[in-house]
Order: structure tokens, then sequence, then C-alpha cells
């Protein structure tokens, strides 16, 4: 019943034009009324009804115009807030104020006329009375019948400069929010103390945790300019450790005017890691790529979209986009026919391992720029399909590499990974191979000393969001009530926004001239068994379990991202190092890389995983079924330096 009542009501509400002529009649009421209670019945004579009917007219006109001019009847009565109610005296006060105005000037020329100063004020007072009441009330009324009156969340606003005050303004006139703000916070010494709307203003320092459990407060709002200032500081992480639930804003200029209950949303987990914001020379980028032929090869994927929508900025001539995953391709195809209409996009759904599907795409478009990011990239998938993992991820790689050397591409592109380093699992190895292949290319068509293709590889660790990855598997694992399953109690990773890891592969390809492996700063690791933590906390559950299931095949405890044996070189971008890796031999990768190749199309597991181990000697598995391999190898290495030399070879 309750919930047919609430249904009822909340879907019928008066017009406008209904709202306006009740505002009108309670002029009419208050304006008699006060006359009946000046004059009482006896005393209304002609004179003086015929007086209070000019002041009705006279009334009703001001007050019409004044009602639309401030929208006093544009909201919906049983959500009225504070802002409407403010509203009804800014209109009633010029709209009287004329009236009284109209009223002056027919004294001069009729003394006479029934009005006293003390009536008018009355019908003032009244008139602002009634409106004000009929909407407390409405909304009172509306609230107990269907049992929806939620106590205010108690908050307080951690800013005290004009996001922040705006902010509050926003709460406090918007019938959407349902929050009490008890406080301000500021990082200023001089605002201490003071008051903003009339709310205290706290400072940050070691009596502010104290403070806001004596005032009940378990929510705080941070401003989006304050976001910004103490996203990479320890307070936000503080926050959370105490269980206190933190909201932000997006920036000022996006509110169009007025901040909606969508624009309020949850700290994410992301600006609680430890990293420094990222700057990129985007000018450098856009002379690069703009006017260009640009293949983004993997581009429905989470790395090869981003690239595609950075790209998109930077005014190409066209954009080559090609993945197998068709959905995702097509839904990449729809975002960029919505985002960038005149933009050329070509769109292929294409396997780049298949050489000649992908000749006739580079003979049709041409690509002057190619980004390659088509790969399979996660660790226990891949040990459990190792052909496919040298199918795509190396065999792709080739492909696309040699094709942008027979086609006279500018510059090529690779997007690899921290797992390459001192790899693990098939996948990491998979990932090195390629490094070494690109590089081996780089340097072989260098040497024609001709134009040629400038091949960049980047390396970098794992992306905030992107599919598959940890932060949206938690997330799934918190809305469903939980466990959140974390493979081992140590585990550490690297974290990168998947715009930031985006931006700096651009920035490394417009730098690169050949040949490189850049590696970028990742910031500080990252505990996962923390980040689950923090994760729990800013959902506001206290229920949620943590379970560990224990390292998947091929699973490390941390990630390099670079050899031991390797050593850096700054860039004029103190995000981007060069690695100062070992160089190997064109002719004698090819080799290897097409009997590896060969090798994986006889899907047998131990002798492709045994000629990776070949071409990468670091590769050491770790919790996988292919350790046994480490072990033959091992055993044939002793057995060679056992074997005596001769003596004629001594």
């Amino acid at each position: 019943m309750n919930n047919m009542i609430y249904n009822f009501l909340s879907n019928r509400f008066l017009s406008r034009f209904s709202i306006l002529m009740i505002d009108i009649c309670m002029v009419l009421f208050s304006c008699l009324t006060m006359y009946m209670v000046r004059y009482g019945f006896i005393g209304l004579t002609p004179e003086v009804r015929a007086d209070a009917i000019v002041l009705i007219l006279i009334l009703i006109f001001s007050s019409i115009v004044a009602f639309m001019l401030f929208h006093t009847f544009s909201g919906i009565l049983r959500f009225s807030s504070f802002a409407d109610l403010i509203k009804i005296v800014y209109a009633l006060v010029p709209g009287y104020g004329f009236s009284y105005a109209v009223v002056m000037i027919l004294k001069l020329y009729r003394s006479s006329f029934h009005l006293d100063n003390i009536t008018f004020i009355s019908i003032f007072l009244f008139n602002m009375s009634l409106m004000i009441f009929s909407r407390v009330l409405t909304k009172q009324v509306y609230e107990s019948i269907t049992g929806r009156s939620v106590k205010p969340v108690n908050v307080f606003i951690y800013g005290t400069k004009e996001a922040g005050i705006s902010v509050a303004k926003a709460l406090k006139g918007n019938h959407e929010f349902n929050y009490r703000i008890l406080g301000f916070i500021s990082d200023e010494s001089h605002m201490v103390g003071k008051e903003l709307m009339g709310i205290t203003i706290h400072a940050n320092d070691e009596t502010l945790l104290k403070t806001l459990k004596y005032k009940k407060v378990k929510t705080i709002i941070v401003s989006p300019q304050q976001m910004e200032e103490i996203k990479n500081s320890e307070l936000l992480n503080t926050f959370v450790d105490n269980n206190i639930s933190l909201l932000t804003t997006v920036p000022l200029n996006e509110w169009n005017g007025v901040m909606s209950k969508e624009q309020l949303k949850d700290v994410q987990i992301e600006d609680l890691l430890p990293r420094d914001p990222i700057h990129i020379n985007m000018m450098k980028i856009a002379s690069n790529l703009e006017g260009k032929r640009v293949m983004v090869t993997g581009a429905a994927g989470s790395i090869g979209s981003e690239i595609v929508r950075q790209v998109a900025k930077f005014n190409p001539y066209s954009i080559i986009l090609i993945d197998q995953a068709e959905t995702p391709l097509h839904d990449m195809r729809r975002e960029l026919k919505t985002k960038w209409r005149e933009m050329r996009a070509e769109v292929f759904v294409a396997d780049v391992s298949n050489v000649s599907r992908m000749d006739k795409v580079f003979s049709r478009t041409w690509p002057q720029y190619i980004f390659h990011a088509a790969a399979y990239k996660h660790v226990p998938m891949m040990e459990d399909n190792v052909s496919e993992s040298v199918q795509t991820n190396i065999l792709g790689t080739k492909n696309v590499a040699d094709l942008a050397v027979k086609y006279n591409a500018d510059k090529f592109v690779m997007v690899s990974t921290d797992k390459a380093v001192n790899p693990s699992n098939v996948m990491g190895c998979s990932k090195r191979i390629c490094e070494i292949y690109v590089q081996s290319l780089a340097k072989h068509v260098g040497k024609t000393g001709e134009k040629a293709t400038q091949f960049i590889t980047t390396r970098f660790g794992n992306v905030l969001g992107s599919n598959g990855s940890v932060i949206p598997l938690f997330r799934e694992q918190i809305k469903n009530g939980g466990p959140i399953t974390v493979t081992h109690p140590d585990i550490i990773r690297y974290f990168m926004t998947i715009q930031e890891a985006c931006r700096l592969v651009l920035e490394a390809g417009s730098m690169g001239k050949g040949g490189e492996i850049y590696i970028f700063d990742m910031g500080k690791p990252v505990k996962i068994l923390d980040l689950a933590q923090k994760m729990i906390r800013l959902s506001g559950l206290d229920n949620i379990k943590i379970e560990f299931t224990g390292l998947r095949h091929g699973e490390k405890l941390y990630e390099e991202l670079l050899n031991i044996a390797e050593h850096t070189k700054p860039t004029h971008h103190e995000k981007i190092m060069i690695a100062d890796v070992r160089e190997y031999e064109y002719e004698e990768v090819s080799q290897k890389v097409e009997a590896l190749i060969r090798t994986s199309y006889e899907y047998d597991d131990m002798q492709i995983v045994k000629k990776m181990k070949e071409i990468v000697p670091e590769y050491q598995s770790i919790n996988s079924p292919f350790e046994a391999v480490d072990r033959l190898l091992e055993k044939v290495s002793e057995n060679e330096e056992l074997v005596p030399v001769p003596k004629d070879k001594e």
C-alpha cells in the first residue's frame, strides 16, 4: 500500500501554471484577510472595498511579473529546498516594493485611499508566510505519507576557496542532496576559527579526527580544487584508514551552472595511490601526429583504445583501427563517430598474426605512424595457451614490424610490459622476444644508411582500470558482497592510469630515434593487500572478507622494470628513461624467432617453451609446469661443462 501511495505521489506533480495560480490566490487571500482584520466586516464600506480591489489588481500584476522573473513556480513543491524559499522572498520584496510605489502615487491624487503602512506590511508578511508555509507543509506531508523522510548525512567540506564554497552552496540549495554541512576544513591558518556561510572552519591538524568524531561526521566532501592539491598526500589515506567516506565532484567548469547528484562521486582508489602527476609536452606530440596516417593495433583493448582517443585529439589525417575483437571494435568506431565526426577512421577486423591480411591492410592504408598494442596479456591464460602467445604476441609483432619496413612507415611504437624483465611466465617471455626482435630489426634497417622506419619500445607496469586488471575485479567482488581474492599477502605491483601510460607512449614515440627501449617511472609499488583493504574501506562496508588464493602459474611477488644487468639513461622527460640493454644481431634473432614460430604450430608446449628459454636465457619459470624445462636445460648445461676438452683443442 505504501509503495502504491509513493508511486502515485512520485509520478504526479502540479504544473507550473497551477503553482503560479495558487501563489496568486495567496496574494488575493492575504490582501482580503488583512483588510478584514484592519476594517472589520462592518468597516468594509464600498469605498474601502473599491480601494482593496485596486490594491489587489496592482499586487497581482506586480507579483506575476516578479514570480516569472524569479521562477518561484518552477520547482516541485514536495521537493522544495531552502533556495526555493529564498526565491520567494527575493520575488515578493520587489513585487511589493513596486506596488507600494504605485499606491503612493495614487495617494498623491487621492489622499483618502484606504491603505496605511501597517496594513500593507501585514499583507506582505502574511503573503510571504503563506507561500513559505505551504511549501514546507507540502514537503512534510509528502515525506510523512510516503515514509521516505531520511535523516540528513553530517558532512564536512574540505576547501574554503571558490570551489569549496560552490560545493557548499550547491548542497544547501538542491533538494537532490541530503547533507547537513557541519564544518569546513582549511589548510590556511588565518582561516581557522572563522565562519563561512555561518559554518565554522576547522584546521587540518591532529584535532580534526576528534572533531569529526564529536560531531558524528563520517563523510568528507573534498572540493575539486583541493582534490588536486592533496591527492598525492597521506591525508586521504588517513581519512580512509579511519573509516571516513570521501566524496568529490567534477571541476567547476563542468557543472553547467549547477551541480547535479551525478557529479558528486566517491573518491576512487586511483586517487589514493602514491603517484605524482605526469605532465606531457602535448604540443610536440601534436606536431608529430597532425596530418599523419596513424595505425593502432589492438585498438579495441584498454591501451589501444585510449591511444586512439589521444591520437584523435591531434588532428591526424586518418586513424587505422585494427583488432580481432569485433564487438569492442564496433563500440570504438561508434565512439569515434560520436566525438570526432569529421575525422577519417578506417576500421579493420583483422588478426595481426595473419600476414596476408595485414599486408592487404598496409597496402590500402600506408600508415606513417604505428602504435602496436595488440597482444595477449593475461599471465595465467598464456601459461595454458603457449602457442597462442607465440603466434599473437611474437608472430603478430614480427608481421607488423616487417610490414612497417616494407611500406616505409616513419615510426613503429611497441607497447611492452614490465613482465618482460627477467620473465617468469610465457606472456612475459613472449613480450621480451618481441622487444629483442624489434630492437634487432631497428639496428638492421639502420645500417642501410637510407631513411628507415624508427622502432621504439615502451615498457611499463599495470594500468589502473584496464580490462581484467585487479581494481575492476575487486570492485565487482565488493559489489557482490565479497570475498576479495588476493593471490598472496606480500604481492606488490606498479600502477599507472591508462591515460598517463598512453600519454607517455605518445611522448616516447615522439622523442625516439630508433632502437630504444623506454621505461616509465611508475612511482612507488603498491601492495595488493593494502589496495584491497583501502577499497573495502572506501566502499563503506566492513563485512567484506579477504581470501588468499595462492600465486597463479608464472606469477611473481613483484615485477621489475629493468633487468639486473641493465642500466638506464635519462631523457628530457623525468618520467621516461632509456634502458641500456644488450643488443642482438638481426640474422640470428630472425632465424631463432622463425624456428620458434614454426614450433608453435606443432602445439607441443614443452618444446615451445624450451625454444623460448633458448632465446631468453633469463626466463625462469615460477610456480609453473614449465619449471621442468628449466631443470632439463640446467642438466644439459652441466653435461656440456663436464665434457672433456681434447688435448689438440687446449
